[in-house]
């Protein structure tokens, strides 16, 4: 059996996997605080796999389709049998619903990435990527569940909503900045975007993790503000252009 490269970012993708797994487990088990921190740890495995595939030049399509197996799994499954256990089961049929969500529109999401994907390094990724979605779940829980008393009626009030608005997110066209390179040529080309990410790890070991559901947050309403400030900006632009027009029109017809 030949040893390559490759084998070095797929260990992290099969962490990510039993991760995913361990998640699964733990929730079904009633542990939802370590069911949630496994989908975290999942996500750091999943960010490292593509890390340590620039680094060897290891990057393959083989590659990208056993790491969205992964992310499936992890990313998918675990929030949903997460969100299930923790709160929407009480809603009966319609949990069952609101709790797939997460996994078939993450499944969506990542076949669309599959056939659409050209070349290894991405600038941005269209609609909500799928840990992010399944992070901003986890801490949710972190946040406002306790051990002895629930969720909270914070929690149990804006789950199945956040469910559903990260579910469809992922499917959008909204486009997301995707991690910021560790390179001096990284850093050159998008110093803001080096900057907000340095600033959220800072934030979220400072707080020991209590930072992670507001940056979380923040980064999931980047993409609908930069959509709606781009098409304001889109339209105050091209707004002298049609009065112009409009008075030229008006004068010939005088």
């Amino acid at each position: 059996m030949k040893i390559t490269r490759a084998v070095v970012p797929s260990l992290f993708t099969v962490l990510n996997m039993f991760c995913g797994l361990l998640s699964i487990v733990y929730t079904g088990q009633q542990d939802y605080i370590l069911g949630a921190w496994f989908i975290i740890l999942a996500a750091m495995f999943d960010s490292l796999d593509g890390l340590m595939a620039r680094v060897t030049g290891s990057a393959s399509d083989f590659g990208i389709e056993f790491d969205s197996l992964s992310d499936v799994i992890s990313f998918g499954a675990a929030p949903a049998v997460l969100v299930f256990a923790v709160h929407l089961n009480t809603l009966a049929g319609l949990g069952v619903i609101l709790s797939s969500l997460p996994m078939i529109f993450g499944g969506v999401r990542l076949a669309r990435f599959n056939v659409q994907i050209i070349g290894f390094n991405k600038e941005y990724f269209t609609g909500l990527p799928i840990p992010s979605s399944a992070i901003t779940v986890a801490s949710f829980v972190l946040m406002f569940y306790d051990s002895t008393l629930g969720l909270n009626s914070i929690g149990r009030s804006f789950l199945a909503p956040m469910v559903v608005v990260l579910s469809f997110l992922m499917v959008t066209r909204i486009k997301y900045d995707a991690l910021p390179e560790f390179t001096r040529r990284g850093i050159r080309k998008h110093p803001w975007r080096f900057m907000a990410f340095t600033a959220g790890i800072v934030a979220i070991v400072v707080t020991r993790g209590t930072a992670i559901f507001p940056f979380f947050v923040l980064f999931v309403l980047s993409g609908p503000f930069r959509a709606f400030s781009v098409a304001v900006w889109n339209a105050i632009h091209h707004r002298p252009k049609v009065e112009e027009e409009e008075s030229e029109a008006t004068t010939i017809d005088i």
